[in-house]
């Protein structure tokens, strides 16, 4: 995988942050389908990736405190799993237009780097499976694709089950 170099006049708060990390990455851009029903699974087709390796970006509130969930494409969000994996009770969707406000991105394109506020992060543990994983880049129709243990570190992520087929 190429390291990519950011211009200084353009890319998303994901990739300056991968930039200034110095984290190898590769940037995939597709043409975004306004009335595609997942993004999640648009990507994968669009990029000829299994959807097991493209993960979705999701913010849950756990007891009060937004969370994010990284899971793959091809499965669900277990929110008991979720909540049980940052030690809460209780964990529900997060409300979209909190979530974009906290993160700072639009819903679809939610990534789990760079975000205005740094949220506890909870990666799949499915993501270990795999060399590279893609992750949305911070807008849609743009995935980033790094190794899950360079995501892990960058997010400060813990790694536990989440997800459910």
């Amino acid at each position: 995988m190429a390291k990519k170099k950011q211009q200084k006049t353009g890319g998303t708060p994901a990739t300056v942050a991968l930039t200034a990390a110095g984290t190898a990455y590769t940037v995939h851009a597709y043409e975004h389908d306004p009335a595609s029903a997942s993004y999640g699974d648009e990507a994968a087709r669009a990029l000829g990736v299994g959807p097991d390796r493209v993960f979705k970006t999701l913010v849950a509130d756990v007891d009060g405190e937004l969370t994010v969930a990284v899971v793959p494409v091809a499965g669900q969000l277990d929110l008991k799993a979720l909540a049980s994996a940052v030690g809460g009770k209780r964990a529900a969707m997060a409300d979209p237009a909190a979530a974009e406000r906290t993160t700072g991105y639009v819903r679809g394109g939610i990534s789990p780097l760079g975000q205005r506020k740094r949220l506890r992060t909870v990666l799949d543990a499915s993501a270990a499976d795999h060399t590279t994983i893609c992750v949305s880049a911070g807008r849609r129709g743009l995935e980033v694709e790094l190794s899950p243990t360079d995501l892990a570190a960058l997010t400060r992520a813990t790694l536990a089950p989440i997800a459910r087929g």
